[in-house]
């Protein structure tokens, strides 16, 4: 569902200005950019020589946009080949770009270094506490048995909602009129809303549902309230003249009575700096779900919630909080009330691919647990805008995935026995604790995470000043409560539900990296064994060290400084590409830029040395020598451009020596 990441967010990759000046080719591609006229952007860009990273960037934004996924990935790798202009998000595009084309193991990499980068990032967080569960996202449990619908065809078919005994959605079919205006970007008809009966699982008989709601521009997706009368809808803002050229997207609002529907009337949240929409309305229509990508939110597009005020305004948007937002796209909320479910998509949480469907627990308004709800659900594809009937037996849900008749299709699901009788468990205990260090002193910012006896993410939270974390759990229960946080070696501790005790308190100890080499000297473990340096990276036909390796370079010195007896050596390396006699001459100079950056730092610097070692100690199996061209990835090739580090002596350690702070 590319189409809707850019009415709301434009990707917001956090552009940079450049020294490079752009050609007029690209000044040109810029403006075909801006209104979605994407071919014709990837036809200026592609022919134009010298692309500022900006250029580059746009240029890959454009193939992702038409659904080029394999040429928005080369276009991206690019970009970070170059090493010019970048930022950690450019990082985080390409893996889900990656993942999205099926390279998970590549995909990961990127995570992995965005991660690195952009440690405090809500994205960041969610991976390092969820990419152990990969292989259960993607396996197929039964839960959900998905099925396409007759109803798709060539044309974009999405957002279902339940209308009494039928089903709206939105579509791009052409209307039967004279004149079908078609959207830019697609070539497509604009988005209208219609309206099927549901006969033997399949929707029939689509036809537009009141036109008189039906505008010029995209209208939809829609939401009603139980018994029919009143309906909340998305639509372009019409009168829009911002010199943004971006057209934003608002929520109108109709009544049934007199068996008509009312002109629509704006919400009051509409702005024209911004967007909202695709709403949820409870049962009765006084609460609603929205989606925006207004100020103050955590990036992109967040999911808000408000009231109706006794005067029919709406109150101030409340954010639903980081166990949902993240700093890219939450979209598409869908709120099932029996069950206290709140279901959404997100193309920033760890998922399978684009926009995957994750399902939050409610306890009234607050958020308890968010879980991706896994294949065939969700797909490497974008999934979203999913439904459950009130009994939680059956939905619908919207996917680009393969094998669809259109860009985008409806899919019906039934749910198996266990999870339709599935209902929120009584809160009967709660695990309370404090992150801390050795003295005892709080800890804020720190990423709790806890997890089940089997290993699964149940909830996260960051702590506050005080350091505290507390969290709703099931009675007679095994736990595992994990700490993360800048500076400190990761913490953890168990916790049960096992006794009589109401609250179980559960804290959090972290240790900076030196207390944790001290207390297993004093076991008696030798230092070699508990030390380990971590590689540095080279970029390609490159010597100079990175920004990255100078983060890891700098707990390498400390250490040493700490230990003025350690000796180290360095080994460097290459991947294939060039000849032998260069690839073992860059090495050189990768092993003597690496040791003289450390030496400049430590006391007694003959204590580091290092050798290269060309290509001859490939990590990957990515040969190319001679003859032989390597079809082996970017990503595979920067594996073996890297510094190794072995600790080849740590001089005489008693077990009374002390670490002393810097």
């Amino acid at each position: 569902m590319k189409k809707i990441f850019i009415i709301f967010t434009c990707f917001a990759v956090g552009f940079n200005a450049f020294a490079q000046e752009k050609s007029s080719k690209e000044i040109k591609g810029d403006k075909k950019y801006f209104v979605y006229s994407f071919e014709k952007s990837i036809d200026y860009y592609s022919h134009t020589k010298n692309l500022t990273p900006e250029g580059q960037r746009r240029l890959a934004e454009s193939y992702y946009n038409i659904n080029q996924n394999f040429l928005a990935e080369e276009a991206y790798l690019k970009l970070i080949n170059t090493n010019q202009g970048l930022v950690p998000n450019d990082y985080f595009v390409l893996a889900r770009l990656l993942k999205s084309n099926g390279k998970t193991d590549q995909s990961l990499i990127m995570m992995d270094k965005f991660a690195e980068l952009n440690p405090n990032d809500l994205r960041a967080k969610d991976y390092l506490a969820n990419k152990s569960i990969l292989a259960d996202l993607n396996k197929d449990n039964g839960k959900y048995v998905v099925k396409s619908l007759d109803v798709n065809s060539d044309a974009d078919d999405f957002g279902p909602i339940f209308y009494k005994d039928k089903i709206i959605f939105s579509s791009t079919k052409s209307a039967p009129k004279m004149i079908v205006k078609n959207y830019n970007w697609t070539g497509k008809p604009f988005w209208r809303i219609y309206i099927a009966d549901v006969e033997d699982g399949q929707l029939k008989n689509a036809k537009v549902f009141e036109k008189s709601l039906n505008g010029n521009m995209h209208d939809g997706p829609a939401s009603l309230s139980n018994d029919g009368t009143f309906m909340a809808f998305t639509r372009n803002n019409y009168s829009d003249k911002s010199i943004d050229k971006v057209v934003e997207l608002q929520i109108h609002f109709s009544t049934f009575a007199d068996e008509k529907w009312s002109e629509p009337t704006p919400f009051n949240l509409n702005n024209t700096e911004y967007s909202v929409g695709h709403p949820s309305l409870t049962a009765n229509g006084k609460t609603m779900y929205f989606t925006s990508d207004m100020p103050g939110g955590f990036g992109g597009a967040d999911i808000y919630r408000t009231t109706k005020n006794d005067d029919g305004t709406w109150s101030k948007a409340e954010n639903m909080g980081d166990k949902i937002n993240t700093e890219s796209d939450e979209m598409f909320p869908f709120i099932e009330e029996n069950s206290q479910k709140l279901y959404f998509s997100s193309n920033g949480r760890f998922g399978l691919g684009g926009l995957d469907i994750f399902v939050a627990k409610l306890n009234g308004t607050t958020v308890q647990t968010v879980q991706n709800a896994g294949f065939p659900l969700n797909t490497v594809a974008d999934d979203y805008a999913v439904i459950v009937n009130s009994t939680s037996t059956k939905g619908y849900v919207s996917s680009d995935r393969a094998g669809g008749k259109g860009g985008d299709d409806i899919y019906a699901f039934d749910i198996k026995e266990e999870e339709k009788t599935e209902e929120i468990v009584a809160i009967e205990k709660s695990i309370e604790g404090i992150a801390k260090d050795k003295n005892s002193t709080p800890l804020k910012a720190t990423f709790i995470t806890l997890f089940d006896d089997k290993g699964k993410v149940l909830d996260t939270l960051t702590t506050q000043n005080d350091g505290a974390y507390s969290f709703n759990v099931e009675t007679n229960k095994n736990y595992k409560i994990t700490g993360k946080k800048d500076k400190y070696n990761d913490g953890s501790t168990d916790a049960n539900t096992l006794s009589d005790v109401a609250v179980v308190k559960a804290d959090v100890v972290l240790l900076t990296k030196k207390e944790v080499v001290a207390e297993k000297i004093k076991e008696g473990e030798d230092l070699a064994k508990i030390v380990d340096f971590n590689n540095i990276y080279f970029d390609y036909d490159k010597y100079d060290i990175r920004k990255d390796a100078k983060a890891e370079l700098a707990k390498i010195i400390e250490v040493m400084n700490d230990y003025p007896k350690m000796v180290v050596e360095l080994g460097a390396h290459t991947d294939c590409r060039a000849n032998d006699a260069y690839n073992q001459n860059l090495s050189n100079q990768r092993a003597k830029e690496t040791v003289n950056y450390i030496k400049k730092s430590i006391t007694n610097p003959s204590r580091i040395s290092g050798k290269g070692y060309g290509e001859t100690k490939l990590l990957t199996n990515c040969p190319c020598s001679g003859n032989v061209v390597s079809d082996c990835s970017e990503a595979e090739h920067q594996k073996n451009r890297r510094t190794e580090f072995i600790i080849k002596s740590t001089g005489k350690i008693n077990a009374s020596e002390k670490l002393t702070d810097k």
